[in-house]
């Protein structure tokens, strides 16, 4: 695909990284919230952001979504309250039930998983470990999930050296889904050498999307001269592909909210360039860019695909179709 643009424009390579974008939990949470406003009408009120992506929210804000933090900012209402797709503690929808609020859980349900393990290794006696970033909104979901002080974090290969568990010999492992695939693969590999019993998820915790972004970018950060990732800088997997895009070795890797984000000085002068997009951001976003660059540069997009993905997860019955 060319895009001509003024005479004195130079050539360009756009290396477009495929899967990008929205993945099935997101898409999903997305449209939990629209069929919430189309079939009960506004106001819906939602728990958090639904997704970590300003566009988004703004989005669905205008639609007649009512974003808050705590349940306690909800008015008395008969309307729904949605959870976001990164899930809460179990506190939350117990408050929700003591306000007789009628809610809808938009967790993805692969983070949902990890909320099933983490229980079924409580239930079983084992000290668990919860590889993950402190104070993002999957993680309080997950350590509430069990009582105070029966999940520990860590965060990083140091944390690790320095854990201290109460049950050596009894313990359970779980990851935050959107980290690092190989920083997360170094903690996991020191704690299995260190605890030969840790008991590991029967598949990996990271989820598929966050996966198939990462071994993405890690095709085409070598062969650009930047790399822009589109997302935000609350999206834990838009962070991770930045980190990403540098270990693959592109150094001038950035995270941009959308075009007019872009630094054109700081990305200096470029033959080639790789796109990309968390998974919270929305494929209009990436187009806007390419857009953006089509103005100063006669552009070649060449779509670099790893994988294929074609999951998708059911809506709850509150927000399906039946409902409708």
């Amino acid at each position: 695909m060319t895009n001509f643009s003024p005479a004195n424009a130079v050539p360009l390579t756009i290396y477009l990284a495929a899967p990008r974008g929205f993945c099935a939990g997101v898409e999903r949470a997305i449209l939990i919230v629209e069929n919430a406003l189309r079939i009960y009408g506004p106001p819906v009120y939602v728990r958090h952001e639904i997704v970590h992506n300003a566009y988004v929210v703004n989005t669905l804000r205008s639609k007649g979504a009512v974003f808050v933090e705590e349940l306690d900012e909800i008015p008395e209402t008969k309307q729904p309250v949605i959870f976001s797709a990164h899930g809460v503690p179990k506190s939350v929808p117990a408050d929700a039930c003591k306000r007789n609020l009628f809610h809808i859980d938009a967790t993805c349900p692969l983070v949902s998983k990890v909320h099933i393990e983490t229980q079924r290794h409580f239930t079983n006696d084992r000290e668990v470990i919860l590889i993950g970033h402190a104070g993002h909104p999957e993680v309080d979901g997950t350590i509430g999930q069990l009582p105070d002080g029966a999940i520990t974090l860590v965060e990083t290969l140091e944390d690790a050296k320095n854990l201290r568990p109460k049950k050596p010999d009894q313990l359970a492992l779980a990851t935050q889904t959107t980290l690092s695939v190989d920083d997360t693969h170094e903690i996991v590999n020191y704690l299995v050498s260190r605890f030969p019993k840790i008991k590991r998820p029967h598949h990996e915790d990271i989820c598929y999307a966050t996966t198939n972004r990462q071994a993405a970018v890690k095709s085409i950060a070598p062969r650009a001269d930047a790399v822009l990732v589109i997302g935000a800088t609350n999206s834990s997997n838009s962070m991770r592909l930045v980190e990403v895009a540098k270990r693959a070795g592109c150094q001038r890797s950035f995270l941009i909210t959308r075009a007019s984000d872009i630094d054109w000085n700081r990305l200096g002068t470029i033959s080639s360039i790789g796109i990309t997009a968390g998974a919270s951001a929305p494929e209009l976003l990436v187009q806007e860019v390419i857009e953006a660059f089509s103005q100063f540069y006669y552009t070649r997009v060449e779509t670099v695909i790893t994988a294929n993905e074609n999951i998708a997860f059911k809506l709850p019955r509150e927000v399906s179709g039946a409902a409708a």
